[in-house]
């Protein structure tokens, strides 16, 4: 995989970008699963070196969504035909939000949506509740499978073993996994990547959601050169790579891809990704929650999102999958495979 991860010739890309994009129609079909992204507050308790919402960031004007403001959101998207919500937030760990989360929750359900957490680090009762309440996916980014990486990415209070220890509380909690990296993080190598998609498996998760590393103005790691080409390249063969290795797992095409250059979803798609987020999150919001520089689609409308997005993948022959909550291939066979217990 490291030496997959290491091609640079056009055509030797070209054929793992084919190859893998095969085995995502093979596997998974030639459709593509929406999930509306609504990011619901930029309020974070972690200081990561390389965020933009990271709490030491005094330039960022802080918000945070109440229960009745999400379920507005979320009746929105569901209006527009979207089965699949993704809520995100800065991290913040406290008994009111966790009441908060578990209110939004129960509300929600009536509308039917599959609905994915990433609100980052929890104890595990508070994400049995929230699972109790209705979520049924949580994507838990672990940014690097290194440990000694991952040290030099954040502050000491910060700790890779609990993050790891959150992913296997999560899949004690019955939920459908996911986590996730940077690609091009400083000092990181091909074999560190590599090592992330060995993580993967031996995780075993549902889905992945990975992206280029890509500095913010307002951090420690703002000054880090950065080439978009070679950049984006290595983010779409890590797409490649994880595709030809784990088979029927989810994987997104991150936004991120999109942040350097206006194509980078679809090549995403094109590379073996089958999910991409839309933006549903009021366009007023969505500026304040920028975790990372160039971020696209600040001032389109979440209609307006979904119908450009709609747009760009039956320009690359790909169809939109309607009519399910999103579950997860790998999922739905390791369900299968324990007799129906997750």
């Amino acid at each position: 995989m490291a030496a997959l991860l290491s091609l640079e010739g056009d055509e030797e890309v070209g054929a793992l970008f084919d190859a893998a994009r095969s085995v995502k129609a093979a596997v998974c079909g030639r459709g593509v699963a929406l999930r509306g992204l609504l990011e619901v507050g930029n309020v974070c308790d972690k200081d990561c070196f390389y965020c933009g919402i990271r709490r030491s960031n005094g330039a960022v004007t802080r918000y945070r969504f109440g229960a009745d403001e999400i379920v507005r959101l979320a009746e929105a998207a569901a209006a527009q035909g979207y089965d699949s919500l993704v809520v995100q937030s800065g991290e913040i760990e406290s008994e009111s939000h966790t009441r908060m989360v578990e209110e939004t929750l129960r509300k929600i359900a009536p509308l039917g949506l599959g609905v994915t957490l990433s609100l980052g680090e929890q104890s595990e009762e508070t994400y049995r509740r929230w699972r109790e309440a209705g979520a049924v996916r949580y994507l838990l980014r672990i940014e690097t499978s290194s440990e000694a990486l991952y040290g030099r990415l954040h502050p000491a209070d910060h700790s890779w073993a609990r993050r790891v220890e959150c992913l296997r509380a999560l899949r004690r909690c019955g939920y459908q996994v996911g986590t996730g990296v940077m690609c091009g993080l400083p000092g990181q190598t091909a074999e560190d990547l590599a090592d992330d998609i060995v993580f993967f498996a031996d995780m075993d998760v549902d889905m992945i959601g990975m992206g280029p590393f890509i500095p913010h103005p307002d951090t420690p790691l703002a000054d880090e050169p950065i080439d978009p080409k070679a950049r984006l390249l290595l983010g779409l063969k890590m797409i490649a790579a994880t595709r030809l290795y784990l088979h029927d797992v989810n994987i997104a095409a991150a936004t991120a891809l999109q942040a350097l250059v206006p194509d980078g979803r679809e090549r995403g798609v094109l590379a073996g990704a089958n999910v991409v987020m839309p933006n549903v999150t009021d366009v007023e919001h969505r500026r304040l929650y920028q975790l990372y520089a160039n971020k696209p689609c600040l001032d389109e409308s979440h209609g307006r999102c979904r119908g450009c997005m709609e747009r760009r993948l039956a320009a690359i022959g790909e169809t939109i999958v309607f009519g399910h909550s999103g579950d997860s291939l790998h999922y739905r066979r390791r369900v299968s495979a324990k007799g129906g217990e997750s």
